[in-house]
């Protein structure tokens, strides 16, 4: 029960990563908050595990200032408190070549992945820095710390994800608010079945097999093991971490 007495807030919370977190938070002993644009999916979500714990679903826009706003402050009604944020909603974007990229694609793919995160951010630390604790986890990617081609609108995101993350790191320090940011290879999910179908239309099970073949350990990562980290970081064992980079990607990052 390590994060018994706890609560916070999941984005994304109705996706593979998501959802697995808000269950191993559930464990601990966490109240949950899961906001999600897919209404349908987050209540779904939502009656799933219902029965782990205290959880409220909560259906909002992260690229939109207002529903940013409304979700924060009613997760801390709810709940009284704010103790972690897991900044984990995303979208991949297409597979298109980087001069053919249109800049509406570019352009979204921003807005969720990194203003969705600076949003976040800008909006729960005050409620952690009233309190003087919380924990703050950015979802990155590997594609955050190095280039992948083909996929130029989600590099960028996730390197400007890690930039928020140690400015924001620096800036909540005195509060002792803490901001860090993991880092998955291809996870098993419904977003890493789109970009292979998006980089091979004809056989994306070959476009996984050459995938795989990056990953040392000779595997995609699982959304439960996502989640075991995000909950590290969430409870109090990494009350000294913050400003840091997770790598969770089966050594594809000890080959650069």
């Amino acid at each position: 029960m390590r994060l018994k007495g706890k609560a916070g807030i999941i984005t994304g919370g109705s996706g593979g990563i998501g959802k697995a977190t808000a269950q191993k938070f559930l464990q601990e002993g966490a109240k949950v908050a899961l906001v999600d644009i897919d209404e349908g999916a987050l209540e779904a979500t939502r009656k799933e595990l219902e029965e782990l714990g205290t959880v409220i679903a909560i259906q909002a826009d992260v690229s939109q200032e207002e529903d940013v706003k409304r979700y924060v402050e009613e997760t801390n009604q709810a709940f009284g408190t704010i103790d972690f944020f897991f900044n984990n909603a995303g979208i991949e974007g297409k597979n298109i070549p980087f001069n053919d990229t249109p800049v509406e694609e570019f352009d979204k793919v921003i807005s969720i992945n990194l203003r969705g995160v600076f949003l976040g951010m800008k909006y729960v630390a005050p409620i952690m820095i009233d309190q003087r604790h919380g924990s703050i986890i950015n979802m990155s990617s590997v594609a955050g710390l190095g280039g992948f081609p083909g996929i130029t609108p989600y590099v960028a995101s996730k390197h400007g994800v890690v930039g928020l993350t140690r400015n924001g790191a620096l800036e909540y320090a005195p509060y002792n608010v803490r901001v860090n940011s993991i880092h998955p290879s291809p996870v098993e999910t419904r977003m890493m079945r789109s970009i292979e179908s998006g980089m091979n239309p004809d056989d994306a099970e070959a476009a996984k097999e050459g995938i795989t073949q990056m990953i040392p350990l000779g595997r995609y990562g699982e959304s439960e093991e996502m989640a075991d980290l995000v909950t590290f970081l969430a409870s109090d064992e990494s009350r000294f971490i913050s400003g840091s980079q997770y790598r969770i990607d089966g050594a594809m990052g000890a080959k650069a």
